[in-house]
């Protein structure tokens, strides 16, 4: 069985201007959290986070997976994208390394990508070197 999903919602995101409350990325969180809903056998966890450090691509998210390659999107619409993320994020978990086909991933993803991350490897019961002096 395929390792669970888990889509981080910086929820400090705010586009430059904008001084409505509560702050964009929270809007993005809460409209996710809805689509979610509306998505029953969605195996996708959600998590609000303080800061993803992308601060000039608002709104942003990460997408991680055990064993997957990790991504990063900005630039996504606090209201209008939560179902292309949650479709972006669906054909994420349907792959064994997290390596959706550029041509299957929605044109936020394509547009967006700020970064993408190696999967971590496990950790080796060997320890590491001790640095030279």
């Amino acid at each position: 069985m395929p390792e669970p999903v888990t889509l981080y919602v910086c929820t400090t995101c705010r586009a430059a201007g904008d001084t409505a409350e509560p702050r964009a990325g929270t809007r993005l969180l809460a409209a996710l959290a809805q689509a979610l809903e509306e998505r029953p056998g969605a195996e996708i966890r959600l998590e609000a986070v303080e800061c993803l450090s992308v601060c000039k691509r608002p709104c942003t998210v990460a997408v991680a997976s055990a064993g997957r390659w990790t991504y990063v999107y900005g630039d996504l619409d606090p209201v209008e994208s939560a179902a292309t993320i949650l479709d972006g994020v669906t054909r994420y978990a349907t792959t064994g390394d997290g390596i959706v086909p550029w041509r299957e991933r929605p044109q936020a993803f394509k547009s967006g990508v700020v970064a993408r991350i190696p999967p971590f490897p496990n950790p080796s019961p060997n320890p590491l070197p001790k640095a030279a002096e």
